[in-house]
Order: C-alpha cells, then structure tokens, then sequence
C-alpha cells in the first residue's frame, strides 16, 4: 500500500501502528492526538474525518491483530484530542471498536474495551445515541472466557452506568426492545449483567422503569431460576426492590399485564424460590388492584390451588400454602364485595357486576379439574368456591350445572369426611334451588311422578345417590350413613325419607330394596341427626305424621325386621305382635337372624328408652309383651337371646300387676287419634314379603342358569 493511501499519517507512524511492541504503537498514538489537535486548532474537519477513515476502515478491520490494535489506540487518541469535540465524530469512534469487540484475538478484544473506555470517559453523554449497540457488545463480552478481557469490560460497564445515572435524557423507549431480548439469555454471566443494569435503571429517580415492567418481569423470574446462586440472590433482590416500589406506589403499576406471567410462574414446582416469589407478588397485586384481578381467577386459581395442599417441614414450602391461602381468602371476599356492588340499585354502569368481571365458563372448568386434587385441603377449598359462586351469583352458576353436577356426584365417594361434607354443602345448594332458576336440561328416567320435590335436580340427586348406592354396595355401607345424615342436616330430613321411600318401592331390584331400607331405618332409629323425625313418628295421632309412616311403611315391608322396628318407634305394638307372628311363614335365614340381633341391640339402646319403660305399666301392654317374646323365641340361643329374655324377666310380677299404679301423666292431643287399618298394613306387608320371595327365587334361577353369582342388573 503507497504512502498516500494512509494520508495524513507519516510512513513512520503507519509502521509503529503496526508494530506488535506496545510502546511503539502508543508513541504513534501520541503523534496522531498531536496531529489531531492542530488540525482541531484550524478548524480541519477534512483531515480529522480522513484520519478516522484511515483508522477505522484501514487499521481496525485489518487482517493483521497488530494493526487492528494500532488503529484501536489510535482511535483512542483522536478522542483525547478533541475532548468534547468528539461529539461531533461520535459514530466513526465508536463503530469500529464495537466491531473489534467480538474479535477472534482476545487481545484485540481487550483492547478494544480499554479504547472504547477513552472514548466513553471523553464523549460521555455523547455516547447515549450509541447506547444499545454499545450495551448489546457488552452484555455479549460479559460471557467472555478470558478473564482479562472481563475485567476491562467491568471497567467499561461501571463507567456506562454513571453516564445512565447522570443523564436526564436516557432513551428508555428505544432501549427495552434490547433488554427484552438480552433477558432472554441462558448464559449466567450475560443474564448476571443485565441483572446490574435493570437495577440500576430501577435506582434512576427520574426512571420510570415500573412502567416498562410488565416487558421483562417473564425474563426476570426465568433468571430466578438460574443454577449459579449469585445470579440467583441478585435477580431475588432486584424483584424484591421492584416489588416494595409497587406496594409504595401502585397508580403506574400494569396489573392485568402481568397477572398471567405470574400465574405461570407460581406453578414452576422445580424451584420453590420462583414459585413462592411468584406467588407472593400474586397475593400483592390481588390485594392491591382489587376487582382487577377478578377476570383472572381461573389463571389465578390453577397456580394457588394445588399450593394449598403442600404438607412440608420445609419453610419454603410452609410459606408458599400460608400466602395461596391468604391469596385464596382475599378472592373470596372481592367476589363477596362485588356481589354486594350488583345488588345495589344505584350502581352505575361504568362500575360493571361481578358476572361482568368474571369469566364463569373458565372459573367452572377449573374447579371441576381440582374437584379431582388429591390434596384435601385442595378439593375443600374447591367446593367451598364453588358454593359460594352458587350463593353470589345463583342465575349465572346456574348455567353450568349439568358440567358441575357429574362432578359433585363422584366425589361423594370421597375418602375424607371433611371434603364429603362439603360436597354436599354444595349440592343441598344446589338441588334446593327454585326449578324457575334450573335451565331446561336433559331429564333422566325418574318413574315415580309424585316425588315429593320442588327441584327436578333434588329428584335427579337422589336418584343418582341410589344409582350409586346399588352400584357399589362398599359405598353404601362406608359412606351411605354419613352421607345421609349430613343430608338430613342440610336438607329436610322429611322430604329424603320420603323421596328415598318413593324412588324404591319403584325399584326392581328388591335385594337392594331391602338393604337400603335396612340402612335408612338404622339411620332413623340411631342417628342424632335424625331426632325431631323420630319424635314425629312417635305421635301419629297428627295427620301428616301418620301419612309419613304410611310412607315409610309401604317400603319398610320389603325388610320385616326393619319393618317391626319402626311399629316400635312409631308405638304400634300391636301391628307390630301380628307381623312377627307372620315371621314363620318366611325364609329365616342366617341374614335374617342378624337383623334380630340388631333389632335387640337397638331394644336395648337409648332410642328405645321410653319401650322398655313402657314395661312397667300396670297392667302391661300385653301386644308389646307378646312381640318381644315373638322375637325371643326366633333368636338361637345366642348373647341376643339371653341379653332379651333378661329383660322380659324384668317386667313387673304379678303382684304389681293386682295393684294398679296411677299415671302421673296423660297423653294429650289435640286432634283425636289416626285409626290404623291394621287389615291393610298387614296386607301390604304381606304382598311385599311374596314380591320379595318370587324375586329371590327368579334371582336364584339366573344364577343357576347362568352360572355365575355376580349381581344381576333386573331393569
């Protein structure tokens, strides 16, 4: 190459620009800022810009590293020579460096850091309009495998970041496009760098990075999850910094855009410190922002639910339930402030309803996934929302009741007692809702049409309750007992007996008849839950408690045992002493005698008080006399046996009997007493106790036929 074509340099400095000993290639440096600073002093802009061609375009992108090295320091040179001036040829400075940054030689990369260092500390704010290329260089050299160059780009990086804090005209805007992308890194160093810088930028008073946040909070958590614990501390102490100014001052703070990347990050179950953090800054926006989160609660749901079931030892994991469930609390009680907004008259349009803030269809098809949780405390709090919804916003939850329905139904056969009963909490909710409330669904087979229900899906519940119950018997004899009790509680206990009493005198399977009603009395007879409908029964000089018996006694005839316990309940001896006389015509099998033994075990309970005591009145009542001898004398002689006739031995001798004992107190009614048709009971009972017979006999049939003894479905 001539000696013009590097013009205005001297031959001379050409060759110690080129030289590999660092001494000559900085004596040329200093021959260029002095030639530089006379050509300042004449105003030359020519020579200066020729001067910086030469360099930059000549020695910066030579294939030879010495040269690039003196064309680097030479450019250094220029900047020191025009001092302020430099603004003026920022870009020719500047350009060629960055591109020695990511140099194959790692000298020149240093070199490259330690130029660009003059010319930043010289231009200073000039260098602003070259900001993102300049932090892009340096986010990609902060990764660099030699540890020298490293160090002179931390000198580079601390100096770029006193000119960001000095300036008042930092181009925010232009810059977060860079920063979302380089958030985006893997490598720890480079995400350790941007790190530092978003740090700072959140220090700038006159920086008003919250506003950017929803742009690179998605960034910040997936470096909370970086395997290098220093990155990890210091991306845990900016987020916290970023939080404490949200919670100082919430007005600039984009909630709905951030909601969701929180809501993903709560359910990162791979790093307990990115799930709790996110689930911390959840619980902060819900309380802050209010009804603005309420369009998000099936997002918001799938990410805490699942939280409330962690059981650890771990603080980690203690802290995370403690904040779902505060998080899950203060949801409840905006949907409460928000139902109560609705219903109020003078609500103007702009405040909207809470049906309006919510999306149901994706709230309902949330909770009917976690209905399924195997965490406890995940399916209570389920079915506690979805009752609550029922009681907020009954029209709307009412269109999604054949999704939730299925749902409810099977988890009745739940293990745990607690999410049963509020299973049914749910469903007495629901199935006691007015029928002009109930969308028009698709009925199901109910034969009997004079169920004693207001709401076609009270019929649908109890008739699927059955369905249940003879489809797995372990389910009936497991929950069966609790399950209708805690109905009888919600419920009225009246209104189960009498639909559970209609839909099985319909009922084709009379095996399953029969043990149904052996439950259901047993239920009646011992439960406490059952108290005011036992004293009912026990005064059928009232109408409407004798229509109740009729009721139950049309049914009751499929089981005699059960049968004669509830004459003794309602104080029908006598019907009672005529039905265990007719106990020789039947089939006294081994399950029969069980239910005997039961019955005396009831005879001698507390619900049975007032009978046994009824055996000292003088003279006896000779029908109820003569039913417990009935009784005695079917029994084997087995511990029921002896524990009856201990009893009987009890009642008072015949002296008593000659001397009789005014009662000291009357029965008294106000209407006069029901006459019993004791003719037709005995008749029911009668045809009954034969239906049941021909059915066992036709059972038996099919099984020897078919040679198999799995239950045979009749209908």
């Amino acid at each position: 190459m001539s000696e013009r074509d590097y013009a205005p340099l001297s031959t001379a400095c050409v060759r110690a620009l080129h030289d590999k000993l660092y001494d000559k290639r900085k004596t040329a440096a200093l021959e260029i800022e002095k030639m530089v600073r006379e050509f300042a002093n004449v105003n030359n802009t020519a020579q200066i810009r020729r001067l910086l061609k030469v360099l930059g375009q000549d020695f910066a992108v030579s294939q030879n590293p010495h040269a690039k090295k003196g064309g680097l320091i030479g450019l250094a040179s220029i900047a020191v020579a025009l001092g302020k001036d430099s603004e003026t040829y920022i870009d020719e400075l500047i350009t060629p460096i960055l591109a020695c940054l990511s140099d194959q030689d790692l000298r020149v990369r240093y070199y490259a850091c330690e130029s660009l260092y003059n010319v930043v500390k010289i231009a200073r704010n000039a260098i602003l309009s070259h900001f993102c290329p300049i932090f892009n260089a340096l986010s990609k050299i902060a990764t660099d495998p030699d540890q020298n160059v490293k160090s002179a780009s931390e000198l580079l990086d601390r100096l770029l970041k006193d000119i960001v804090i000095e300036s008042n005209n930092f181009d925010l805007d232009s810059f977060l496009p860079l920063l979302r992308e380089r958030i985006a890194s893997r490598n720890s160093f480079a995400r350790q760098f941007v790190i530092t810088w978003i740090s700072v930028l959140n220090m700038v008073p006159n920086m008003d990075l919250i506003s950017y946040l929803p742009e690179i909070l998605d960034g910040l958590f997936k470096i909370l999850d970086d395997p290098i614990l220093e990155v990890k501390k210091m991306c845990e102490t900016t987020l916290g910094e970023f939080l404490r100014s949200i919670k100082s001052d919430s007005s600039r703070v984009n909630f709905q855009e951030m909601i969701n990347i929180l809501i993903v990050h709560a359910q990162e179950k791979n790093d307990d410190l990115v799930q709790f953090t996110a689930i911390t800054w959840m619980k902060e926006f819900v309380q802050l922002s209010g009804p603005q989160m309420l369009p998000y609660m099936s997002g918001i749901f799938t990410a805490v639910l699942p939280c409330l079931s962690y059981d650890s030892d771990a603080r980690r994991m203690t802290d995370i339930k403690e904040t779902a469930t505060a998080i899950n609390y203060t949801l409840m009680k905006l949907l409460s402030l928000q139902a109560d907004k609705s219903k109020d008259a003078e609500l103007r349009p702009d405040n909207g309803t809470v049906d309006d803030n919510i999306d149901l269809s994706s709230v309902v098809k949330v909770l009917t996934q976690f209905i399924m949780h195997n965490s406890i405390q995940t399916k209570v709090a389920v079915l506690k929302w979805i009752h609550d919804l029922y009681i907020k916003m009954p029209d709307q939850m009412a269109n999604h009741i054949d999704v939730l329905f299925p749902a409810l139904q099977n988890t009745l056969s739940d293990q745990s007692d607690e999410v049963v009963q509020q299973c049914l909490v749910v469903i007495a909710e629901v199935i006691s809702s007015p029928e002009h409330d109930i969308p028009t669904i698709k009925e199901e087979k109910i034969q009997n049409k004079s169920l004693p229900t207001k709401s076609t899906y009270y019929n649908k519940f109890i008739l699927s309750l059955l369905n249940s119950f003879r489809m797995n018997h372990i389910f009936l004899s497991e929950r069966g007992s609790f399950v209708i009790r805690q109905l009888c509680v919600l419920l009225n206990a009246e209104d189960i007996y009498r639909t559970l009493a209609h839909l099985l005198k319909d009922e084709m399977d009379l095996k399953f008849v029969r043990l149904m009603v052996e439950h259901l009395n047993m239920i009646l007879l011992t439960s406490a839950e059952l108290f005011e409908l036992r004293t009912r029964l026990k005064n059928l000089e009232q109408k409407e408690n004798f229509a109740l018996f009729l009721c139950l006694y049309d049914t009751w005839c499929y089981n005699a045992v059960a049968t004669v316990s509830l004459c003794f309940l309602t104080q029908n001896y006598s019907h009672a002493c005529h039905l265990i006389k007719l106990f020789g015509n039947l089939e006294v099998t081994v399950d029969f005698l069980i239910e005997i033994d039961k019955l005396v075990q009831l005879i001698e309970s507390p619900i049975f008080a007032y009978l046994r005591l009824e055996l000292l009145e003088v003279p006896c009542n000779q029908s109820l006399i003569r039913a417990l001898y009935g009784l005695l004398m079917l029994l084997p002689q087995t511990e029921a046996f002896h524990t009856l006739r201990t009893r009987l031995n009890c009642i008072p001798s015949t002296k008593l009997n000659s001397d009789p004992i005014e009662p000291t107190e009357k029965k008294i009614s106000d209407t006069p007493i029901t006459d019993i048709d004791e003719e037709q009971l005995l008749k029911t009972f009668g045809e009954a106790q034969n239906k049941y017979t021909e059915f066992k006999k036709k059972i038996r049939a099919i099984e020897v036929n078919s040679g198999n003894r799995e239950i045979i479905n009749l209908e």
